[in-house]
């Protein structure tokens, strides 16, 4: 049976500061009697963001934004058409045609500045609120894997500076959330 000692940093992460823990690859059987901790590595957020929920979710979003960002690309266009205007009729109008004109840029700019503001706040609530349920929904399932294989500890790849192979259990996680949550 293979086992190694999790490195000081991770048992630091893990709120253990001081203790050494011989760790087992989570699909390993431990012998009758042994204490050793079974662990696991999951890398959460590529877990949660590799989910079939969270890929309709992304997936959705581009399509219910689609008319907003069609929009603002029309207006980034009419603007750019104002520039142009104001490049090639450089002498040729008015002082009060071309600061008309300088001025229509300006409002033109202020619109589109707020509009794409407004679009990014709105994806981003809406992305992030799909992620914060997903990953509420993972932590459950997270729980529910650690009962099912036995594990003491499941770790985040982010807080282990080296994880061993045979102990990463991000893609049976992201199926097991497929399965009891699928994509609607």
């Amino acid at each position: 049976m293979r086992s190694f000692v999790l490195p000081v940093v991770a048992v630091c992460a893990a709120g253990l500061i001081g203790v050494s823990i011989s760790v087992t690859p989570a699909l390993a059987q431990a012998p009758a009697g042994s204490t050793q901790t079974k662990v696991a590595v999951v890398n959460f957020q590529n877990a949660v963001l590799s989910t079939a929920e969270i890929q309709k979710a992304l997936r959705d979003l581009q399509t219910k934004y689609k008319p907003r960002q069609d929009a603002l690309q029309k207006g980034q266009q009419e603007l750019s058409d104002i520039q142009t205007q104001l490049n090639a009729s450089q002498g040729k109008l008015s002082s009060a045609g071309e600061a008309d004109l300088q001025s229509r840029g300006q409002r033109k700019q202020t619109q589109l500045q707020r509009l794409s503001d407004d679009l990014q706040a709105d994806i981003e609530a809406e992305r992030d609120d799909a992620v914060r349920r997903a990953s509420t929904r993972m932590q459950e399932l997270l729980k529910k894997v650690a009962e099912e294989k036995g594990l003491d500890l499941i770790v985040d790849s982010a807080a282990a500076p080296f994880v061993k192979t045979g102990i990463e259990i991000t893609d049976q996680v992201v199926a097991a959330y497929d399965k009891a949550y699928p994509a609607k």
